[in-house]
């Protein structure tokens, strides 16, 4: 496959004129590998132009397999390794996968800001891309001056900017700031402003690489609505290392793995690998650590493991004391993937004990209704005896996962 490009084709007008569905992003077979060698890499670099310029000057590079980007040689690795996947208008991809996947290596490509080595990239229509904090601004320049550049560099007349410059403005709440130079922003105000740019252009492509981490809550939740208002007219790639930023607006997933494609498609599938990736067959609980202080939990079991919002979980806790304990508290935290705590109940505060004796037994806690948005859920669980001694402790006791359906008005709620 030929190392190719296709620039966006700024050919394609308004929304009127728009094929419903259109794949407007397409990667097939995409490679890249890089040098850890600094010396080396220049040396490889110098190699391959003066190749492909061999291949050039023969017409042949288009059906010629480059020898050198399909071999690593010494001290050269995949940062991205045979990539494919369509993304269309209407949907969005979330991009996931651990530090160094190769997230942003794929990103880049897909910007045009570096090139594969091997396969090709076709993107169709105007591209917005926010893949690095502050790429593209001037820290000399004002906002203001920062915002012309920027928006002429993605196509927009000037007379275009006026009209949208209040919008810009406005979405990135900066006010006054906006003349001030770009280098004493913070680093929420440079997302804030890169980010209100990017979508104000209305782009068919919408590329982004984990900005919105920088800002802060409110402006987070604003910028999703504002991809969701964008997805009825172009394709967006996400990058988050947030799950429930990710479950609230991609329809499906790219999982990479050390720059290997290991899942494309049902966002839960590809979250279930994704853990599986980041806690191989981890132990429930650290039975060793626990039993320094009497108690240990050998199992957790979720029923139903996948609920729907409304319906009731049980959790069956399998517990094994050392000797007899009596008076013990028992404490449940449910939290987001993210670790954010979003209920906790304590059987202290509602005047409930447990008395285990020495050997193994059995705790059912029931959560009479969960009405979450869809994702994964962990928890954590705490036991203290009666003198408030902490006899077990573990913050990854066990996880479920709350169903794409059901009522989409409450957004946070557990009844135990």
């Amino acid at each position: 496959m030929s190392n190719t490009i296709l620039l966006p084709n700024d050919s394609i007008e308004s929304d009127h004129s728009i094929t419903d569905k259109q794949v407007l992003i397409k990667v097939e077979g995409v490679s890249k590998k890089f040098c850890r060698s600094l010396k080396k890499s220049l040396w490889y670099g110098v190699r391959d132009i003066i190749h492909e310029l061999n291949l050039r000057g023969r017409n042949e590079l288009s059906n010629q397999q480059n020898i050198f980007s399909a071999n690593l040689r010494d001290d050269e690795f995949w940062a991205v390794n045979d990539v494919s996947f369509e993304v269309r208008r209407g949907e969005c991809l979330g991009l996931i996968g651990h530090n160094g996947a190769g997230k942003t290596t794929l990103l880049k490509m897909l910007n045009g800001l570096i090139k594969p080595d091997c396969g090709r990239i076709e993107m169709q229509g105007k591209v917005g891309a926010m893949i690095a904090l502050g790429a593209g601004f001037n820290p000399i320049l004002t906002g203001r001056e920062n915002v012309y550049v920027n928006a002429s560099i993605l196509g927009l007349a000037k007379r275009e900017i006026d009209k949208k410059l209040p919008e810009i403005i406005d979405f990135a709440e900066i006010g006054e700031f906006i003349d001030v130079p770009v280098q004493s922003y913070s680093s929420g105000m440079q997302v804030r402003l890169g980010f209100a740019v990017a979508t104000a252009i209305q782009p068919d492509i919408l590329i982004l690489d984990e900005v919105l981490a920088v800002g802060d809550t409110k402006f987070r939740q604003k910028s999703l609505n504002r991809i969701r208002s964008l997805l009825k007219r172009c394709a967006v790639i996400f990058v988050s290392h947030s799950e429930q930023d990710v479950r609230k607006i991609a329809t499906d997933a790219l999982l990479l793995s050390r720059g290997k494609q290991m899942h494309l498609g049902c966002l839960h599938e590809a979250y279930t690998k994704y853990g599986t990736e980041r806690n191989p067959k981890k132990p429930i609980s650290h039975a060793s650590e626990a039993y320094e202080n009497g108690i240990s939990i050998n199992q957790v079991q979720c029923f139903p493991n996948k609920i729907i919002p409304g319906n009731p979980l049980t959790l069956k806790i399998e517990i094994d004391s050392r000797q007899h304990e009596a008076g013990c508290a028992l404490r449940l935290v449910i939290m987001e993937c993210d670790g954010n705590r979003i209920a906790e109940w304590n059987s202290h505060f509602h005047q409930r004990s447990f008395d285990f004796a020495p050997g193994p037994q059995l705790i059912e806690l029931e959560i009479k209704r969960i009405m979450l948005i869809p994702g994964r859920y962990t928890f954590a669980l705490e036991i203290v005896d009666s003198a408030a001694h902490v006899k077990f402790k573990c913050l990854t006791a066990g996880e479920f996962n709350v169903a794409a359906s059901g009522s989409p008005k409450v957004q946070c709620a557990v009844q135990f």
